[in-house]
């Protein structure tokens, strides 16, 4: 059976094949947009039916916003961030400067410690020479009264 062949009769009309497919073409495309036009109907009222904030609000903060960061120089950032990373470069730098001298103190403590040793044993040892002249004095004294007592038993008679 051919397409040209075939023939419908509806009411009395005759049709050809040619414009069986020509009407169910013709058909079809229009079922088609009939069917996307509602579609798209469906969803454009599926979208008016959500509730859409305001935005004049949102407005105001963005505002609010790029004033706070206009007020705090947000732009100059990189340059002070540049600065702080030179000033812990320095204080780096310094800080081991303080461990030198920290060790270099920890010598000079135990050095003072030695000193202080030493100052203690000499007034210990300037305590006990402390009785040293009187100790002579009687020394001397002793000395000369055996210088006398044996003059005197040199010569008994003098």
């Amino acid at each position: 059976m051919n397409l040209l062949d075939a023939e419908l009769s509806i009411g009395g009309v005759k049709i050809k094949g040619v414009w069986i497919a020509v009407v169910i073409a013709i058909g079809s495309a229009l079922g088609t947009g009939f069917w996307q036009v509602s579609s798209l109907y469906a969803r454009l009222e599926a979208v008016e039916g959500r509730n859409i904030p305001d935005i004049v609000p949102l407005n105001k903060q963005i505002a609010l916003i790029e004033t706070q960061l206009k007020d705090n120089n947000v732009s100059q950032l990189q340059g002070k961030l540049a600065e702080l990373g030179t000033n812990l470069v320095v204080i780096k730098d310094q800080q081991g400067g303080l461990l030198e001298i920290k060790e270099s103190v920890k010598e000079l403590e135990q050095k003072v410690i030695q000193m202080q040793t030493t100052v203690e044993k000499a007034e210990l040892a300037t305590k006990q020479v402390a009785s040293f002249p009187e100790d002579m004095t009687v020394i001397k004294r002793e000395i000369s009264d055996l210088w006398d007592g044996l003059d005197y038993l040199s010569n008994p008679y003098k």
